[in-house]
């Protein structure tokens, strides 16, 4: 149980606020409002702002969200607290997904680096620069477990895997929960030895989201339908949530989608039975936007009143931009229709979190070095430009195309993303300017060499194969046909990911297939640099391109990422975290799958006419400038005794020519049990820096977290038998041992 964060002091602070407030009011600290939406009632003639600023006056709002800019966050804080200074000070929230205006790669990329204390570093740039903004409350992580590339939001995910999100999203949590300062509470400790993220003096919350089930939306397709067994909720799309509330998230957003026919917001199982009482979260229930009135679509409640009570009665505090709880609350309380202890629990969690960031003795936003009206913190853009190349993975690379020669005579950079500044920043970034972005040709240019020629072509759309692209492909050609060496810069626009932004296409969109076959008839080499939001099903891209370089939306300094890939001043390390399919007809596709009763052979087994079932590129992927021997596993005691653990060990040796990253993998396979288990597991990594004939021994530790499983009465165990362990590169390549726990002697 982690340790709690609502201190005797926060609780009384808490009840003696509430004692203060009106039903009204209560209700109102349960109710959020999007300060961007702003229309004009033609009735009335007053914005939704006007109507929203006379109810922050009232007490009849507890927060808002899109709200930025600090002259405007003081002068609502200034509504909230009224004449005499005695009200209840705004929370106000905004989606800072992977960024604020110093944009970072998308998190889907970032979990690429397999480097969680970077993602925690950039968690915390985002919240001091957000904070400085007025916002102290920050929709974020997203820890989704995705498994379908087709789902537009896979973008914000950490990617397939439950152990690896967990990693990220505790990293993700420590990092955004800043103290007043601007500090990170990343450093293990919570900023006050508690060891739970949750610093003396933290100034902004996280907002883990979205719990739960989202990712796995039916057909890829967002909002839809999500049933799954509670084995699958438990083993796979909890584990990155209960790691976000141990270290320490003083708030969690419940999902729009249904889990076995109950909304998440009406979802008692899940916010109460789980969350509550047996993960101990004291933090905040908020719900995602309007989902309160969705209950009414899902066809669960039949009217506003119905939906107010499903909600209030599973565990949502903070009604998100519907309006119901301060509809509806009071009069049903009233009526003896909610008991208002239940209105009150609610309202002391909020006031609490309000405590718990200091809001009472600062509300309003102070002078800071972190405000980006003018520019961009210097500090930041180095750690976006760290961020950026960290997440590249190199797929392929035939011949040793790459690194590219700074000293080549003429390189032609193609692509119509090749000279976008909007593109890189990616989804929900709308706080970051395309002016700050360094494009990809930018990049180049400025790494090649002065007497270099680097030449620009756009060659096509990216979402568009017209006639009138005929120009476009002829100067595209011209440009080839006088280079060295060919960089295509190619992909996804930022609309054609996250939120409602799905596919069943997964090839590269427009004419972008053309414009490839054209320029590799001229015979020159080619490096494709994709800028993606998911990962595509592109086997045919191998044929033509010598090298192919994922560089997903790397935001703000993504032409200088790639570049440092593209000239070798830095070697990719990054390892996909998300399955790439041969085709669309593989999805979902992800390493993490079952045994099957069908043994392997023959007619009546498990397979595809025509195509294979291996993926184009396996989870855990990636190249390197350079290359990696693993020795055998060396264990010294392979048989333990129930409750003990394996200590088991590889040497990795730099067997190339120049300094390399490696992302040492450990994967656990239970080979049987109980009830059915994954072929592969992951269990533990380790990156790790070796120079050129550097070797480097990485150790492991398997105890019960990474032996246990979720057993046919749902709980939690270490099992006796045989465990196949693998250290290794990637989910597909490793050397392997067989380990075995030993029952206790009859």
């Amino acid at each position: 149980m982690k340790k709690a964060w609502i201190t005797p002091d926060i609780r009384t602070k808490a009840q003696q606020l509430l004692a203060r407030l009106s039903l009204e009011q209560k209700a109102g600290q349960m109710t959020q409002y999007d300060w961007g939406f702003n229309p004009i009632n033609p009735d009335t003639g007053l914005s939704q702002r006007d109507v929203i600023s006379e109810q922050i006056a009232q007490g009849h709002v507890g927060s808002v969200f899109n709200l930025a800019g600090a002259e405007e966050a003081n002068r609502l804080q200034k509504l909230a607290l009224g004449e005499d200074g005695e009200g209840v000070p705004l929370l106000i929230g905004r989606d800072v997904i992977h960024g604020y205006r110093t944009v970072f790669p998308i998190p889907l990329a970032q979990a690429s680096a397999w480097n969680p204390a970077l993602a925690g570093a950039t968690a915390a740039a985002a919240s001091r620069e957000a904070l400085a903004d007025g916002v102290a409350w920050v929709f974020a992580p997203m820890i989704d477990v995705s498994r379908d590339p087709r789902w537009g939001r896979i973008a914000e995910s950490i990617g397939e895997d439950p152990y690896l999100a967990s990693a990220y999203a505790e990293a993700w949590v420590r990092g955004s929960q800043i103290d007043g300062d601007g500090k990170g509470n990343d450093d293990g400790d919570g900023g006050d030895g508690s060891g739970d993220g949750v610093g003396a003096d933290t100034a902004v919350a996280s907002c883990p989201k979205h719990y739960a089930g989202y990712g796995l939306a039916e057909a890829g397709r967002d909002y839809n339908t999500v049933d799954l067994s509670d084995r699958v909720l438990r083993e796979v799309i909890l584990p990155p949530f209960r790691q976000a509330v141990e270290a320490g998230a003083l708030t969690i957003m419940a999902s729009f989608n249904e889990v076995n026919g109950v909304p998440a917001c009406a979802n008692r199982y899940l916010l109460t039975t789980i969350l509550r009482e047996e993960w101990g979260f004291e933090g905040v229930v908020a719900s995602d936007y309007n989902a309160l009135q969705e209950l009414i679509t899902h066809g669960v409640a039949a009217d506003e009143e119905e939906a107010c009570l499903l909600a209030l009665r599973a565990g949502t505090d903070v009604d998100m931009a519907s309006g119901i709880y301060i509809r509806h609350l009071p009069r049903l309380v009233r009526e003896g229709k909610v008991p208002e202890s239940l209105v009150d629990e609610a309202v002391l969690r909020i006031l609490a979190v309000k405590l718990k960031l200091g809001l009472l003795e600062r509300p309003f936003v102070a002078p800071s070095d972190y405000a980006t009206d003018e520019r961009l913190p210097a500090e930041h853009i180095a750690l976006a430009r760290q961020a950026a190349r960290e997440s590249i993975v190199l797929l392929r690379n035939e011949g040793g195309v790459l690194p590219l020669s700074k000293s080549a005579r003429a390189i032609a950079v193609i692509g119509p993303l090749a000279d976008s500044r909007k593109d890189p920043l990616g989804c929900w970034a709308f706080d970051g300017r395309p002016d700050d972005v360094v494009s990809v040709l930018e990049g180049v240019r400025q790494a090649a060499d002065q007497e270099a020629v680097v030449s620009y072509a756009k060659g096509c759309e990216v979402d568009s194969d017209s006639a009138s692209g005929e120009s476009d492909l002829a100067e595209a050609l011209e440009a080839a046909g006088k280079a060295d060496v060919v960089v295509l810069a190619l992909g996804e626009t930022f609309e054609m990911s996250g939120e409602a932004r799905c596919r069943t296409n997964l090839d590269l969109p427009g004419g972008q297939r053309r414009l490839v076959e054209a320029v590799s008839k001229l015979g020159k080499p080619i490096v494709a640099v994709l800028l993606t939001g998911r990962p595509l099903a592109i086997p045919w891209l191998q044929e033509y391109a010598d090298a192919i370089v994922q560089a997903w939306h790397l935001g703000v300094q993504s032409g200088h990422g790639i570049a440092d890939v593209l000239f070798g001043d830095y070697n990719p390390g990054g390892r996909l975290t998300a399955t790439f399919p041969l085709n669309v007809g593989q999805v979902p596709i992800y390493y993490y799958r079952k045994k099957t009763g069908r043994p392997p052979g023959g007619v009546y087994t498990s397979y595809y006419l025509d195509s294979s079932t291996d993926p184009l590129y396996p989870f855990g992927f990636g190249l390197s400038y350079t290359s990696f021997r693993y020795g055998e596993i060396l264990c010294a005691k392979p048989r333990v005794a129930l409750g003990e653990a394996f200590e088991l060990s590889a040497q990795v040796t730099n067997t190339g020519d120049r300094e390399g990253e490696e992302v040492v993998q450990c994967y656990v396979r239970d080979e049987a049990a109980s009830v059915t288990q994954p072929l592969k597991k992951l269990v533990g990594f380790r990156k790790i820096r070796l120079k050129a004939g550097e070797s480097e021994v990485v150790t492991f530790v398997l105890g019960e977290e990474s032996l246990a499983i979720i057993d046919a009465d749902m709980n939690a165990t270490v099992e006796s038998g045989d465990f196949t362990v693998w250290i290794g590169p990637s989910s597909a390549e490793g050397e392997s041992v067989r380990l075995t726990v030993e029952a206790p002697a009859q």
